[in-house]
């Protein structure tokens, strides 16, 4: 039996860890290097490769399946209405609370079921305060203290 720490069960994990990690960090980017790690390893079954030469094919086959599938796949997984109906239906009006301090022109953090949102806020709010989700720029709330209200 072969040693558990081939080269092509290497790739799979580090696959599966970048997959992983595209849950975390998301942005449909580590995905793509998940499957070119899941390539190599593919490869690695069948072809004895040097190192140097799976790394080549992992960022060669990375980058190209971000090049051609990255807008492909976007549309796919986030087939939805366009932000600002996402915002209406989702944020625009619900509370969450601030995990850093806000001030005009000095964005923030903060926390709406359980997830960390950039924040911009026209108010001072302190840390740890409640707020007013009014709006969007993309990815950014735009928030306002519930003090005010």
């Amino acid at each position: 039996m072969e040693s558990l720490l081939n080269a092509a069960v290497i790739w799979i994990i580090i696959g599966f860890i970048l997959f992983l990690l595209e849950f975390v960090l998301p942005g449909l980017i580590l995905f793509f290097f998940a499957v070119g790690a899941w390539i190599v390893a593919i490869l690695c079954l069948f072809i004895d490769l040097s190192i140097n030469q799976q790394l080549i094919i992992f960022l060669i086959s990375s980058i190209v399946s971000i090049l051609l599938l990255r807008k492909w796949f976007s549309k796919i997984l986030w087939k939805r209405k366009h932000s600002t109906e996402l915002m209406e239906d989702e944020f625009l009006g619900k509370i969450g609370k601030a995990e850093t301090a806000i001030s005009p022109g000095e964005n923030g953090k903060v926390d709406f079921k359980g997830t960390t949102w950039q924040a911009a806020s026209e108010d001072f709010i302190e840390k740890g305060e409640n707020v007013l989700i009014i709006g969007n720029d993309s990815i950014l709330l735009k928030v306002k203290s519930t003090k005010k209200l």
